[in-house]
């Protein structure tokens, strides 16, 4: 399905809310004009959908924990928007990767198991103190705008669709967590001394989002290279904490495969939560 066919197919749903946290005019693409559309992917492209699709899910799972208890109403308000934006975003790729395999979203979200699921171990890293949930969302949501402005161009026209509104709202995301890293960096002693210590717990992870796979090359104009964004992915972080005061820790980088199915401890626990609703009661709908 080309550019001109998608936007057709979308004309029906007519005019939508772009984001949660950014109201954008004109059509939005859906998880359920994926549905709708059934552009079927390649295994291949359905496995690197649902590894961009398990990243957002982990992380959006992860940041809804803070509904209620961020440090002050207004916060609490963007990262519920935030999680809400990023599980529209894993919504939209794990119901494209369900389509090679006759699978759900749900299916994908709830009735996988630890071992299959795909997403790095930087977004499972435990929310800890505000700082910690900051900083990484601030690695995180850059390497994210890196990648989705990247796969605008991408060969697979539905990725491309998702990309062209998930990179808006990551826009959004990247610049929330620029401004409290530099204002918690050139805060107090205290708020200094906890983003140093967000920086030295998650920087060990940094090093597997850019690892290349077998994959990325097979799927060639799909695909990006994940070593292909750690140059810019570097000068942009290496800037922001500069202005906020911060250095990149010299701790080495932890051997990390979530994309082969290899969890932390905390992976578990998180399932355990997400899934107990649907295991308890399969098929129920509300």
């Amino acid at each position: 399905m080309n550019h001109e066919e998608l936007d057709a197919s979308l004309d029906s749903f007519g005019d939508a809310l772009a984001s949660a946290t950014r109201v954008t005019p004109g059509n939005a693409l859906r998880p359920e004009d994926i549905a709708v559309a059934g552009a079927k992917p390649s295994d291949e492209v359905a496995q690197y959908a649902l590894h961009l699709g398990d990243d957002a899910l982990i992380l959006a799972q992860r940041l809804s924990h803070w509904i209620s208890r961020a440090p002050e109403i207004e916060e609490d308000i963007a990262l519920g928007n935030i999680a809400l934006d990023v599980l529209g975003h894993a919504r939209s790729f794990l119901t494209y990767a369900g389509l090679a395999w006759d699978k759900t979203e749900d299916d994908l979200a709830y009735w996988r198991e630890e071992e299959e699921f795909t997403s790095l171990q930087i977004v499972e890293q435990p929310n800890g103190h505000f700082g910690v949930t900051i900083m990484r969302q601030l690695i995180v949501s850059i390497y994210q705008h890196l990648l989705y402005s990247r796969l605008l161009e991408s060969a697979d026209e539905t990725i491309a669709a998702i990309c062209a509104k998930a990179v808006k709202e990551v826009d959004y995301h990247r610049d929330h967590a620029i401004a409290w890293t530099i204002r918690l960096g050139q805060g107090t002693e205290e708020s200094a001394e906890k983003m140093r210590h967000a920086l030295e717990i998650l920087w060990p992870y940094t090093g597997e989002m850019f690892q290349d796979e077998e994959m990325h090359s097979e799927l060639g104009d799909v695909a990006v290279l994940p070593s292909s964004l750690r140059e810019a992915w570097d000068a942009e972080i290496t800037s922001v904490l500069a202005e906020a005061g911060l250095e990149i820790p010299k701790s080495g980088l932890a051997m990390a495969h979530g994309r082969a199915g290899e969890h932390s401890e905390h992976m578990g626990y998180i399932l355990a939560e997400m899934q107990v609703l649907a295991r308890k009661h399969p098929g129920a709908s509300w």
